[in-house]
């Protein structure tokens, strides 16, 4: 694959070339050449007013395979991914089987091989997911699991997450926090507010999320362990992060990229697309969690993809599953939320390969090609039609977006958005 990136502007922070407007002549997959008016007769890509970056990174992404492939499987996962301008992503364990054990790391691992998209399964913290007993986190860590997490089921026993966080240091892996208490939280399907006394229905107070992030920096302050809270959603979470990392524990964590854009009031009409876990807030959080992560508190922006078949979501909203996909929208949304496009490669691109302990792709001469080409001004249509994963359950399909990714390269393999 031989390629000519004309006139685009390189974000990265670790490239000699950062900031600097160039061309990028890519050959067999390698970055070969930058630099002002290259000339080649490789297929050339004008990319004038755009800029070039490291591929981005999504630290909480779910695909059905293995067991519930009729949600989406790795295929089709993957090219939603390199659609969306990631070039690797980290899969919860959400899957029936869970990935509980070495033989569904190795599983996943060996299926992913050689795609334009890095897979990266994560392991669960308790066997089978149910929160009982630790799961064999040290044989799905030799087998190339890189943090642990129970995805979206929070983890209720304070002395198994003691555990994890210990028996994850011995071999200084990570472990996820999804911070709910589920005593508190109940069996509520939206935030507690204003909205929910409106829609007449129970809602989730943001306490249920803050009481778990207080419990799990307590762990962790006590362990001495680091840890990494999964979508905060919620103004006081934001403060007891930026407390935590004040006293210097080794903490991050990230949000949920539609977090940044949406509040509770686009539940008004019931829509169960907008159903998501952590439920959407007020626009008190909204402000929060941009100047959260503005502010380095947040480390990272997530796409927290959860595709769903239609009989699922196309139900009552009091039934319907929680979870939107959002692998093709997460950059467009950033954009939306008003992040310049140096923030959205640090929260999209760097931070989430810090954070798991992935090698950082570079923009250099030399180095293999793992980026993505994004205009910030361009506009397209979401629709069936262009989309990539196997599920439609994303309140985005039929609008139109600004913010648009022209090319994804990873692998000496290309993606080209038409």
């Amino acid at each position: 694959m031989n390629l000519l990136i004309k006139s685009a502007t390189i974000i990265d922070p670790h490239s000699p070339f950062h900031h600097q407007t160039a061309d990028i002549l890519i050959e067999k997959g390698m970055i070969s050449r930058i630099g002002p008016g290259i000339e080649t007769d490789a297929e050339v890509l004008e990319a004038d007013g755009c800029f070039v970056s490291p591929g981005f990174f999504d630290l909480n992404c779910n695909v059905g395979e293995p067991g519930l492939e009729t949600k989406e499987d790795l295929y089709t996962g993957t090219k939603a991914a390199a659609a969306g301008g990631f070039t690797g992503i980290a899969l919860m364990p959400n899957t029936i089987p869970p990935v509980h054990s070495k033989a569904e790391i190795e599983y996943i691992v060996n299926r992913s091989k050689k795609n334009l998209v890095d897979v990266y399964p994560l392991g669960a913290i308790s066997h089978k997911r149910e929160g009982k007993d630790l799961a064999e986190m040290y044989d799905m860590y030799l087998s190339g699991a890189k943090a642990f997490t129970d995805g979206n089921r929070p983890v209720q026993d304070a002395g198994l997450m003691e555990r994890a966080l210990l028996y994850a240091q011995g071999f200084d892996a990570l472990v996820f926090s999804y911070p709910e208490d589920t005593a508190i939280a109940g069996k509520a399907k939206v935030n507690e507010g204003e909205i929910s006394t409106l829609l007449g229905m129970k809602g989730i107070p943001s306490l249920a999320e803050e009481l778990m992030i207080a419990r799990d920096l307590y762990l962790a302050e006590y362990t001495g362990s680091k840890i990494h809270f999964s979508t905060i959603s919620t103004t006081r979470s934001v403060e007891l992060v930026r407390e935590a990392k004040r006293k210097g524990l080794e903490v991050t964590c990230d949000v949920a990229v539609y977090h940044l854009l949406l509040t509770d009031e686009a539940l008004m009409g019931f829509d169960s697309l907008y159903k998501v876990k952590p439920p959407l807030r007020t626009q008190d959080d909204v402000d929060a969690l941009l100047a959260g992560l503005k502010g380095g508190t947040i480390d990272a922006v997530v796409t927290q993809h959860t595709p769903h078949e239609v009989e699922f979501k196309n139900v009552e909203f009091e039934v319907a599953e929680f979870g939107i996909i959002g692998l093709q929208t997460a950059f467009s949304l950033a954009v939306q939320a008003g992040l310049q496009p140096e923030l959205i490669v640090q929260k999209l691109a760097i931070s989430p390969r810090e954070i798991l302990g992935v090698d950082i792709p570079t923009v250099a001469e030399g180095k293999e090609a793992n980026l993505v080409v994004f205009d910030p001004e361009a506009h397209w249509d979401y629709s069936k039609n262009n989309n990539r994963s196997k599920s439609y359950n994303s309140p985005f399909i039929g609008h139109n977006l600004k913010g648009k990714v022209l090319l994804t390269i990873n692998n000496n393999q290309l993606y080209k958005s038409h």
